[in-house]
């Protein structure tokens, strides 16, 4: 036999020992098993939290995570049965035919394919699929873009949240699912900066003006703490996603963290370069408005729902005092400028004076005619903004009063000194943003901040 036929014998022999024996039947693809945290997650925080997460929940029943989740409510029959859709008062309060019994109690029906991947993540065990099963169900859902701002608005909405960049050439301002920023010189629209909850209740520069921070969300659904390029409006980092509000964020003196506080009952400190939460803080009962470091960055001060105010010890989240003079709500706190004092305001219609030494009652500014919602402070000047319409700055040291900043048309919401310009900005529940000289008193400009284009009114036209 010839080499060639004997290698052309080989070359077969070695074909057929790789060619399959038979042909295996195809196999149906296997069904990936329902993800709580991409797929049903999603759905409990559209459809239940509202009425079931953490502050006041109706049946005492709270879904804000999966921990309580899974913890029986007032009916004491088992929410989740592991395999056992059936025996899930989860399940059966979906599907229920009487209206009175099935949830969502005032909405409607969850849609059939909502229900059915409901019915078959508990057939499939009930698995849960992140780390931690105490946090918020809003930090293991994926984050989807929030919905575009309108073009134009319809109407002026109610000006939550203020703040000059540190050379006081812009004015960042609360939208809705956006941050409009503005030109305080004239009141024009610079830029509009997207992908934003659909309210804004805080907003921050760094010292270093890089960087603006933004509290965000959707009562009783989604918040956010958020960090963007201050220059480009570019997304930097998703700090902390929670099951309620962000309501306020403040950097500390050297800019080297940030604060931030929620609906949540939460204070959050984070490590600003690397996004690493440092601090979790859980003392107060009820939303937590409104935060403020010390001067040298040591310890923070809080304003709560709870009718109270308390001081925290700014590195481990230890709380080192509760200051319950107001009883009422607290919006706004402030400390002095060497740090001694602290001003706190609210409901009850002043500005308490204490000492965060002791926690005890040093004097208190009274005067309003209203709710006082917002404090700044610079130096011996101290500003506040109420539902009064008015806008006073009082000194910090002896609380004489220096002047009322007048012609607010409609609660006063929100505050933001400049000091570079000395400049006070405020803002109302109509969508006013005033922007006065501080040194005078003297109106620099007013406009409605409406996208696109406000109609502005020039002090030179007084």
């Amino acid at each position: 036999m010839s080499s060639a036929r004997i290698g052309l014998m080989r070359w077969f022999v070695l074909l057929a020992a790789c060619l399959p024996v038979g042909i295996a039947p195809a196999q149906e693809p296997v069904a990936e098993k329902v993800s709580f945290s991409r797929q049903i997650a999603p759905l409990l925080i559209k459809h239940c939290q509202g009425c079931h997460g953490p502050q006041e929940p109706k049946g005492e029943y709270q879904l804000h995570n999966f921990e309580r989740l899974t913890q029986n409510g007032y009916s004491g029959s088992p929410v989740v049965t592991a395999g056992k859709p059936e025996e899930s008062e989860l399940y059966n309060l979906l599907v229920s035919e009487d209206a009175d019994v099935r949830m969502p109690k005032e909405g409607e029906p969850l849609p059939a394919e909502a229900i059915a991947l409901v019915k078959r993540w508990i057939e499939e065990g009930a698995a849960y699929d992140a780390a931690d099963p105490k946090v918020a169900l809003a930090s293991i859902a994926p984050r989807n873009a929030f919905p575009a701002a309108p073009a134009t608005y319809r109407k002026a909405l109610p000006i939550t949240a203020l703040a000059f960049n540190p050379a006081g050439t812009e004015l960042a301002a609360s939208g809705y699912h956006e941050v409009t920023i503005w030109n305080p010189n004239d009141g024009q629209l610079v830029r509009r900066i997207g992908d934003v909850a659909q309210r804004v209740y805080g907003l921050e520069y760094s010292p270093d003006g890089k960087l603006l921070a933004v509290a965000s969300g959707t009562p009783a659904s989604v918040g956010e703490v958020k960090l963007y390029d201050a220059a480009t409006g570019a997304s930097v980092r998703v700090l902390a996603t929670l099951d309620d509000v962000a309501f306020h964020v403040a950097f500390s003196p050297d800019g080297t963290r940030l604060a931030a506080s929620g609906g949540d009952r939460t204070i959050r400190v984070f490590d600003v370069a690397t996004g690493r939460q440092e601090a979790l803080i859980e003392d107060h009962a009820d939303w937590v408005l409104s935060i403020a470091w010390s001067p040298d960055g040591a310890k923070l001060v809080s304003a709560s729902r709870d009718k109270t105010s308390k001081l925290f010890d700014a590195k481990t989240g230890e709380s080192l005092l509760t200051y319950p003079g107001h009883g009422d709500v607290v919006y706004a706190v402030q400390f002095n400028a060497d740090g001694t004092q602290i001003f706190s305001a609210g409901r009850d219609r002043k500005i308490h004076v204490w000492n965060p030494a002791d926690g005890a009652k040093i004097a208190e500014i009274g005067g309003f005619g209203l709710d006082v919602y917002a404090l700044a402070r610079s130096g011996n000047a101290l500003f506040s903004g109420s539902a009064d319409k008015s806008v006073r700055q009082h000194k910090a040291d002896d609380r004489a009063e220096v002047r009322v900043f007048a012609g607010h048309a409609d609660w006063v919401y929100c505050l933001s000194y400049n000091e570079a310009t000395k400049r006070l900005a405020s803002g109302g529940y109509d969508g006013e943003v005033r922007v006065w000289n501080a040194d005078d008193g003297a109106l620099i400009v007013a406009f409605k901040a409406v996208p696109p284009a406000p109609a502005t009114e020039q002090a030179a036209a007084q």
